[in-house]
């Protein structure tokens, strides 16, 4: 066969494979056992973006997945390729993100430890990702690609959805195939549904309930169980407050919404003082408990797609279940007990249906709670000297387009929006690790189009900048962000309260409207008072564009270490 006729490899039919997978899109970064891989895409429908690290790779595949709610795929290479992809991945597993990683292998009569001296070998590079991903999927033949690809797929897709990985020696990617051409895969994710008699007992417990109270988690918004939580809450008259990850799973104006100050200590005792607690898609870690110091004196209902989540902080009925199938059938529980009780499927608006034997609690009282609650938590802020802080913020907020996505990096002006931002919102706070915001946003605008806002503060920023030159090439409608206060502001916060002074935090930095400019995207320099409106200018124009501010911002006064 001549060199410019192609044949067809393993590498085709991994490309193959994805098509009838579903996937449109496929990121990735080039190594030399992977080639195949990538000779393989010229001959595929797949879009191809390439970033310029592997870390980009997998933050953009996960920003891909969120944005799309399916499954995203990526591509690496063997050893140091697939390895850098890790710190992605672990905030995929965290965040419950459906990706789909295809690394290549070095051939495979080294495969097993046999220490051949390849070029990237490591003993067991699937070891280094068991503990990280959901599943791992070893290829060694070329009639295994199919399956293994189309079981990873439907793994990752799976209650609770999260990363998965597919390994594959290069001289099987390299090897010509007369296996037809993969056109049709079905996978059938298995529904995660709640036990009937679960569902029973949490609908009696709540409907006996006399104050209960809503924690809704990230899983709600990643089972799309938003308008069931509604309904539930709505039925029940009960408060909900959202976790971090759960931006825009119950309206931040409605009088029933808590919010998310979850850092503080009002909302904190309003939490435990529910004497039923229905927690939803959350295992109650640290953040949602306001640093493991929240202490339900109630019962506790949990509702969680992670069989190692449930009851892992505080005991209760634990109920395994994806959150959108278990609300749908609590709410219809809910409404039938109250029919059986009240003898009618309505109740007034001023009177619900007595809880527990105590007193009927009138729905204005409760709504006056949740308003009270806010209005300590308005009254605390209020005592600090937040101003800046908060401005920003709502600036940031004014200026971003309404349905418009965004993804934050661990920052300070991103740890605001954990509690303050009213919209959805995408971070990296499932594993904490940094530059998340630039790649997962340019995931997330091949998806959408754009546009895309990502927030960075400039220690952040500094993991990201080779992506400038992906925005630019692949014209993607992205609007960075970037906080510039010469270091890593939290830590230098933390450090300095802690000991009285900060190590290692303050950073060298370019300039970086002159360096985005340098990559050909637009950037200029911004003021706390022109924020909003250079923001919102940078937003409408297509294509990339890079606002810088120069600020150094603080955090509200934790309540966790009160006392």
């Amino acid at each position: 066969m001549s060199r410019g006729q192609a044949a067809r490899t393993g590498g085709d039919l991994v490309v193959e494979s994805l098509a009838a997978l579903g996937a449109t899109t496929v990121f990735g970064e080039p190594g030399q056992h992977a080639l195949g891989l990538f000779d393989a895409l010229r001959r595929s429908d797949l879009r191809y973006v390439g970033c310029r690290t592997e870390l980009s790779v997998a933050f953009a595949a996960d920003g891909h997945a969120r944005a799309t709610g399916s499954v995203t795929p990526f591509i690496v290479s063997t050893g140091p390729g697939a390895l850098g992809t890790l710190p992605a991945l672990m905030e995929s597993r965290a965040a419950a993100v459906p990706v789909l990683a295809v690394s290549s292998q070095i051939p495979a009569d080294g495969l097993g430890g046999r220490r051949k001296g390849y070029l990237h070998e490591l003993p067991d590079q699937a070891a280094s990702f068991r503990d990280v991903v959901k599943s791992v999927h070893v290829v060694r033949t070329a009639g295994q690609i199919a399956p293994a690809l189309a079981e990873a797929w439907e793994l990752a897709l799976t209650a609770p959805a999260g990363p998965v990985l597919v390994e594959i020696p290069q001289d099987v990617l390299l090897a010509e195939t007369a296996i037809p051409a993969v056109r049709e895969l079905r996978v059938a994710p298995r529904p995660l549904a709640p036990g009937a008699g679960l569902v029973a007992a949490a609908a009696d417990l709540l409907v006996r309930a006399a104050n209960p109270v809503i924690l809704a988690g990230g899983g709600v918004v990643r089972a799309g169980a938003q308008a069931a939580l509604l309904e539930l809450a709505e039925e029940l008259d009960a408060p909900v407050a959202t976790t971090f990850g759960a931006k825009g799973a119950f309206p931040w104006e409605h009088p029933l919404s808590l919010q998310s100050w979850l850092e503080d200590r009002h909302l904190t005792a309003f939490l435990e003082e529910a004497d039923v607690l229905l927690v939803v898609g959350s295992g109650l870690g640290e953040l949602s408990s306001n640093y493991h110091t929240m202490r339900p004196r109630g019962r506790v209902v949990q509702i969680e797609a992670d069989l190692g989540k449930l009851e892992s902080n505080h005991p209760g009925l634990a109920v395994h279940a994806d959150a959108r199938l278990a609300l749908e059938e609590l709410a219809r529980a809910v409404k039938g007990a109250r029919t059986g009780r009240d003898g009618a499927a309505g109740r007034s608006e001023a009177q619900p249906a007595a809880r527990s034997g105590a007193q009927p609690v009138a729905q204005s009282a409760v709504r006056s709670a949740v308003r009270d609650v806010l209005a300590r938590v308005a009254a605390r802020l209020d005592a600090q000297d937040l101003a800046l802080e908060r401005s920003l913020l709502a600036a940031v907020e004014r200026a971003l387009p309404e349905r418009a996505p965004s993804f934050w990096d661990m920052t300070i002006l991103a740890y605001w929006a954990w509690s303050a931002w009213p919209r959805p919102m995408e971070s990296a706070q499932g594993a904490g690790g940094l530059g998340y915001a630039l790649p997962a946003a340019l995931g997330a605008a091949a998806a959408t189009g754009g546009p895309v806002l990502a927030v960075s503060g400039d220690g952040g920023a500094m993991y990201g900048l080779a992506e400038l030159a992906t925005l630019h090439q692949h014209r993607l409608d992205v609007t960075w962000l970037i906080v510039d206060d010469g270091g890593y502001g939290i830590l230098r916060e933390y450090m300095t309260d802690a000991f009285g002074a900060a190590t290692g935090t303050e950073l060298a930095r370019p300039d970086f409207a002159a360096l985005a400019t340098a990559f050909g995207v637009p950037a200029w320099r911004t003021t706390p008072e022109d924020l909003e409106s250079d923001l919102a200018r940078a937003l409408r124009t297509p294509g990339p564009s890079v606002v810088v501010l120069p600020a150094t911002l603080r955090m509200f006064a934790p309540t966790h270490l009160a006392g």
